[in-house]
């Protein structure tokens, strides 16, 4: 079974968002994490400097490394600036 942790920076990237679309995010997550394989629900990314993975949740994007069975969240934010 997948589970999910965060780096620092995903950490203060959550808190700097309005409380309802933390709940949300971390909804998401668990549902993506419940499913046998969290990874179809994801895309990939062609930088790689982000990460090699991205969730969408509405106007909000988790940007991710999966290792073995665990998602690590490294960023997390709105998508106009996410990728900046």
């Amino acid at each position: 079974m997948y589970s999910y942790e965060f780096k620092p920076q995903a950490i203060r990237d959550l808190k700097k968002l309005p409380k309802d679309i933390q709940i949300r995010i971390i909804k998401k997550l668990d549902y993506f994490v419940s499913a046998e394989d969290p990874l179809v629900f994801a895309d990939h990314l062609i930088n790689y400097e982000l990460g090699s993975h991205r969730f969408r949740v509405g106007d909000y994007r988790i940007i991710f490394d999966a290792v073995d069975e665990a998602l690590i969240i490294l960023t997390l934010g709105h998508r106009k600036e996410i990728y900046r």
